[in-house]
C-alpha cells in the first residue's frame, strides 16, 4: 500500500496546498496530511487551528478524490522521523512517499537524523514557483540517502506568508475564508485591512 505523507505549515492552506492533495490522491492509495509542527518556522495561527483549516480545504475536494486524503493529527511532531514512526504502527505494510514543497530542499538536510528518515521513505519533491530544484541540491539529498521524484505538477503562485500579511482571502477555498474570519485569523487593528 502505497501512503503519501503530506505535513504542511498550512498557515494557512490554499488553493495549491488543496491541488497538491487532490493530485496525490489520485496517485496513492491514501494520503495522510497533517498540520506541521516545523520548528524552524514561527506559525500565526495555533496547530488545532491549522488542523481544522486543512479538514475544511480537503473537505472542499471533489469526494471521489478526498475519500483517499484525509488529516491525521497523531503524525505532527516536530521531527518528522517520528512522524514516520507514528505512520508505521498505522499502517504496518505502507511504502512511504514524502511529499515536500521544492522551498524545503535546502532545509531538508537540517532535519533531525535525516539520514535515516531518507533511508525509509521516497521523497516526492512537488515544484514551487520562485523556487529553483537545483542538482547540487537534489545531489546532497541523494548522498544522504534519498530516493527523489520530482511532481509533474504545477500549483497556483500563492504564499500562505502573503496570505497571513495582506490579510487577504485570495487564493483560499470558501470554506477556510470564513474560518479565518470567524477567527480573526492573520488580522491586525487596521480594520480597512480586516479580511472582507
Amino acid at each position: 500500500m502505497k501512503i503519501a505523507l503530506f505535513g504542511t505549515s498550512a498557515d494557512p492552506p490554499t488553493i495549491a496546498h488543496q491541488e497538491i492533495i487532490g493530485w496525490l490522491a489520485s496517485q496513492f492509495d491514501a494520503v495522510a496530511v497533517w498540520a506541521a509542527d516545523n520548528p524552524f518556522k514561527a506559525h500565526g495561527a495555533t496547530l488545532e487551528q491549522r488542523s481544522q483549516m486543512l479538514e475544511l480545504l480537503i473537505a472542499e475536494i471533489d469526494p471521489s478524490i478526498s475519500q483517499y486524503a484525509q488529516v491525521y493529527r497523531s503524525l505532527s511532531s516536530q521531527r518528522t522521523l517520528e512522524t514516520l514512526m507514528t505512520a508505521g504502527k498505522i499502517w504496518s505494510d505502507g511504502e512511504f512517499i514524502l511529499t515536500i514543497g521544492a522551498d524545503l530542499i535546502t532545509q531538508l538536510p537540517q532535519w533531525y537524523r535525516v539520514g535515516e528518515l531518507l533511508t525509509q521513505v521516497k521523497l516526492l519533491i512537488v515544484p514551487r514557483t520562485g523556487n529553483q530544484i537545483e542538482a547540487r541540491d537534489l545531489q546532497i539529498l541523494t548522498e544522504l540517502g534519498a530516493h527523489i521524484e520530482i511532481a509533474p505538477l504545477a500549483t497556483p503562485a500563492i504564499s500562505s506568508t502573503e496570505i497571513r500579511n495582506s490579510h487577504s482571502i485570495q487564493g483560499l477555498t470558501p470554506k477556510v475564508a470564513i474560518y479565518l474570519q470567524h477567527h480573526h485569523l492573520y488580522s491586525n487593528s487596521d480594520e480597512s485591512k480586516q479580511i472582507k
